[in-house]
C-alpha cells in the first residue's frame, strides 16, 4: 500500500483513568529504547510500501512520557522532520515541560493536543488525572514560547452530577487559553473500566440523556460565539486550524497504523496489530508479523462508512438527484425537527445543482440513529 497518513500508538501511561478502555501499559519507568527498537523492526516490515508522508499522528496513552529524545528519535526513523503538513503529538499537561516542548519542535511537531479534560481540581483527581489545573496553562505557556502555534485542548462534558462540575467555568478557563482548536467528549461509560465497575456497583450514575444533550449544545454554543467552527461531530477549530490527519480518516483515505493496537486501511481492507503491549513486542523480536487481524470492507460496507463519515462532518453529504420518495420524506422530516440542512453544494464543482444534506448540532446528538435510518 501507499501511506501518506501515519499514526503510531504510544501505550505507555502513568495511570489508567477511570473512563479509559484503550490499550495501554502502564509503567512507572517507561521503557523508550526497547519500545523504538520494537517500532523500528515494524517499520522496517512496511517501509518499502509507504508512499511519502503528509501527516504523522502520535497517540496514546501518552506519548509525551517519550519526552523530547523519544519523539526525536521516532521522527529521525520515519526520516520525517519540518516539511510535514502535520504532526501531531497528544501530551498530557505536566510532561509539557520547556524542554521537551522545544524538543519536540525541533523533531518536526507541529501541533500540540493536550489532554486537559477539565480545570477542576476535584474532577481531575476522581478521573486519576496525574495534573492538576494549573498544569494545564502552564503547558501550554510553554508551548507557545518553543514555538507551537497550533494547540488542541480536549474537554470531557456529562460527567456524574454527584461530582459537581461547573461546566461555564470550565469553558471559561478552555477559551483565556486561547486554542486554535476544541475536541470535545460527551462521558461514557464502558463495561471493562473503572468508571463502568463502579457504575454497575451503583456507586456512581452516568448523566441523563437532557443533560448530556444541554452540555454538548451549550459548549458548542459557547465556542462558536468565540469564533471556533464545529468542523465534526466532536471537533471545533478556528478557521485553518481544522485536524488535517483526522480528516484523512473521515474521507477514508488510506493510512498507517504502528504500534500495539494500532489500525490500518488501505482503502478496501483494514487490519490491526496486537493490542497488548508485551505481545506486540515479543511478535517483532521474533520476527513474526503483529498484526492481529483484518477485514476486507464489501462495497455496500464501504458505502455505509462513507455515509456515516459524512454525516459525522460539517462537510455532509451529496444527495441523489431526485429523492426517492422514501427518502425525501425522511430528509423533509429531519429539516423540519432542527436535526438536518439542506443546501446546493454538490461536488465536483461544476454540479452545483446538487444538494448535500448536513447535520445540525441537534441531528450530530442523533447521529447513530439518522444514520441508521438512512
Amino acid at each position: 500500500m501507499t501511506a501518506r497518513h501515519i499514526y503510531i500508538h504510544v501505550p505507555f501511561c502513568r495511570r489508567r483513568c477511570v473512563y479509559c478502555d484503550f490499550s495501554i501499559a502502564v509503567r512507572r519507568t517507561v521503557p523508550i529504547a526497547e519500545y523504538l527498537a520494537a517500532l523500528g523492526r515494524e517499520w522496517g516490515r512496511v517501509r518499502p510500501a509507504a508512499d511519502a508522508i503528509t501527516t504523522l499522528y502520535l497517540g496514546g496513552g501518552t506519548p509525551s512520557l517519550l519526552g523530547g529524545e523519544g519523539i526525536a528519535g521516532i521522527t529521525k526513523m520515519l526520516r520525517v522532520g519540518t516539511g510535514l503538513a502535520e504532526c501531531t503529538i497528544e501530551a498530557n499537561p505536566d510532561d509539557v515541560t520547556p524542554d521537551a516542548a522545544q524538543a519536540w519542535v525541533r523533531a518536526g511537531v507541529s501541533r500540540l493536543s493536550l489532554g486537559a479534560q477539565s480545570f477542576d481540581e476535584r474532577v481531575l483527581a476522581w478521573m486519576h488525572r496525574t495534573h492538576d489545573a494549573a498544569a494545564i496553562g502552564q503547558a501550554v505557556a510553554h508551548a507557545r514560547r518553543a514555538g507551537f502555534s497550533n494547540i488542541s485542548l480536549d474537554l470531557i462534558f456529562a460527567l456524574p452530577g454527584s461530582l459537581g462540575r461547573d461546566l461555564d467555568t470550565d469553558l471559561d478557563r478552555v477559551l483565556a487559553l486561547e486554542p486554535e482548536h476544541v475536541s470535545l467528549y460527551g462521558l461514557t461509560v464502558e463495561p471493562q473500566t473503572p468508571l463502568g465497575r463502579s457504575a454497575a456497583r451503583g456507586e456512581i450514575a452516568a448523566a441523563p440523556e437532557a443533560r448530556y444533550e444541554d452540555e454538548y449544545l451549550r459548549t458548542l454554543g459557547r465556542l462558536a460565539a468565540d469564533g471556533y467552527r464545529l468542523y465534526e461531530v466532536s471537533n471545533a477549530a478556528r478557521p485553518g486550524f481544522e485536524a488535517v490527519h483526522n480528516r484523512a480518516y473521515w474521507r477514508l483515505a488510506p493510512y498507517l497504523g504502528l504500534g500495539p493496537s494500532a489500525h490500518s486501511f488501505d482503502g478496501s481492507t483494514r487490519w490491526w496489530n496486537e493490542a497488548a503491549y508485551s505481545s506486540w513486542r515479543r511478535r517483532l523480536e521474533r520476527g513474526e508479523s503483529p498484526v492481529a487481524g483484518r477485514e476486507i470492507l464489501r462495497p455496500e460496507q464501504a458505502r455505509l462508512e462513507t455515509l456515516y463519515l459524512g454525516l459525522r462532518t460539517a462537510d455532509g453529504i451529496e444527495l441523489p438527484d431526485p429523492l426517492p420518495g422514501g427518502l425525501a420524506a425522511t430528509v423533509s422530516a429531519w429539516v423540519a425537527a432542527g436535526w438536518a440542512e439542506v443546501e446546493p453544494g454538490g461536488a465536483p464543482a461544476d454540479a452545483v445543482d446538487r444538494m448535500r444534506l448536513r447535520l445540525t448540532p441537534r441531528g450530530w446528538l442523533r447521529l447513530d440513529e439518522l444514520a441508521a435510518a438512512l
